[in-house]
């Protein structure tokens, strides 16, 4: 019995990963984004405007996840911070909808979008960090993988319900399979393209069932209440910053991991509407392509986890900054009229092919690399300050979160061009690369302050 009731505590958090992955798949980059390109009429305007309504988002999310992990941690009930966030999933999703052509408020639209975008990346720090308590250290790669490559099909699913029955192309009205938009949802208006927030909200509400039904948070004695914990975690949290230099490995990692991130997330959300702009794709363009990018996203992730547990995070972390700065310089030289600095003939399908590719590269990089960022944070992270650690990691990808897309913002409104745009995520891909090397691969068990 003990041991079903494991493995279905299991299946419950791999459940969070099936349910919150639209969230990425649908809004941040193949759906959502591109239809905001749609609506602005200009791809460097709309990615300039995504930048800074994702960079506005992800600075709330650096200042305040440390402190709500570092609470959490002395209070105990991490769920009741799950179902909280997952409120406002639901909430900023929903209210997508309202993206009307013809009647579209960008600032009521982007604040929405932050809304659940927060709500996404604070209830996933409390997620993240019941991964030790589900299995061995040496299981918990494949655990993590095995629960990365789960949510990657769960939003692949999602985006091909979006593309063959929802979400419309601009010029025809059809979707991909060429018929209406489902539910009588008026072509001429965008309602298909415009339901996938209602759908992402309705899809996470859904699945997060299992999750609440089957996981169940370890008892903590001596749990303090919310009073004592936010009144003694804050100090706690400045005495931990403060020394946080004095344990290299875990110093170094949140900085790599704070770059690197940073330019991967770039990649995810500004792929669509690079795509769309350089390219001249169509939402249902992008979405093929986002198919792809996932399909090859949840495989990696699966064998990036079994790698982990076999040679440990490290290795597959290096791995993958590699392939993704080589892919970053390879989407700058991808246009209509050239590809990788050679002229394409009009009309040619050599850029889309290469851009496909590419995407592949990215999604198969990134599943890997994020299932093996996370569990060598569990490496690196002091037992029983667990959700403080994952609010640093937090920190670290949200700290500088704002670089990425608001200098590309920056760059692109300066050169007015989107490849330009691109450039700095490669800058951010070697500084992350080049901090790699000052991390021990299983970390540094005792820290150097006190735990009390």
């Amino acid at each position: 019995m003990a041991g079903a009731n494991a493995r279905r505590r299991i299946w419950g958090w791999w459940f969070f990963d099936w349910a919150s992955q639209p969230y990425n798949t649908l809004l941040l980059t193949f759906v959502f984004a591109p239809y905001v390109k749609e609506l602005l009429g200009d791809g460097s305007a709309a990615q300039a405007a995504w930048g800074y309504g994702v960079g506005a988002a992800g600075l709330l999310i650096a200042v305040l996840a440390p402190a709500l992990g570092a609470i959490a941690d002395r209070a105990g009930g991490r769920m009741r911070f799950i179902w909280l966030f997952s409120a406002l999933y639901v909430i900023g999703a929903w209210g997508l909808w309202y993206a009307a052509p013809g009647d579209f408020n960008l600032a009521l639209i982007m604040l929405l979008f932050g809304l659940g975008l927060v709500g996404m990346e604070f209830a996933t720090i409390f997620t993240n960090a019941m991964l030790p308590d589900l299995g061995a250290r040496e299981e918990i790669g494949r655990i993590s993988g095995s629960g990365w490559a789960f949510g990657y099909v769960g939003g692949v699913l999602a985006l091909a319900i979006m593309l063959l029955l929802f979400a419309e192309n601009a010029e025809t009205g059809k979707t991909l399979i060429g018929i209406a938009p489902l539910l009588g949802l008026d072509p001429e208006m965008r309602e298909g393209t415009r339901a996938v927030g209602p759908f992402t909200a309705l899809w996470f509400a859904a699945f997060m069932i299992p999750f609440f039904l089957w996981v169940r948070e370890p008892r903590r004695p001596g749990a303090e209440t919310m009073r004592q914990a936010v009144r003694a975690a804050l100090p706690e949290l400045r005495l931990t910053l403060r020394h946080l230099p004095e344990s290299r490995s875990l110093f170094a990692y949140l900085g790599a991991s704070m770059f690197y991130r940073d330019a991967l997330n770039g990649m995810y959300v500004f792929g669509g509407i690079y795509a769309a702009g350089v390219l001249e794709w169509s939402v249902v363009d992008v979405g093929i392509f986002g198919i792809l990018a996932a399909v090859a996203g949840a495989l990696f992730a699966w064998i990036g986890g079994h790698a982990d547990a076999r040679l440990g995070p490290k290795p597959v972390i290096v791995a993958c900054v590699a392939v993704l700065t080589g892919v970053a310089l390879g989407v700058v030289f991808v246009s209509r009229d050239s590809v990788f600095g050679l002229p394409v003939a009009a009309g040619s399908r050599l850029p889309d092919i290469a851009f496909y590719v590419l995407g592949a590269a990215i999604g198969a990089a990134g599943g890997a690399l994020q299932t093996a960022s996370r569990t060598m944070m569990v490496r690196q992270a002091r037992p029983g300050r667990m959700t403080e650690a994952f609010g640093l990691y937090a920190l670290a990808g949200k700290a500088t979160s704002f670089i990425a897309p608001l200098s590309i913002g920056v760059v692109t409104d300066l050169t007015g061009s989107q490849q330009m745009g691109i450039t700095p995520l490669i800058v951010l891909f070697l500084i992350g690369f080049l901090l790699l090397s000052f991390v021990k691969p299983d970390g540094e068990r005792a820290a150097p302050w006190s735990e009390s």
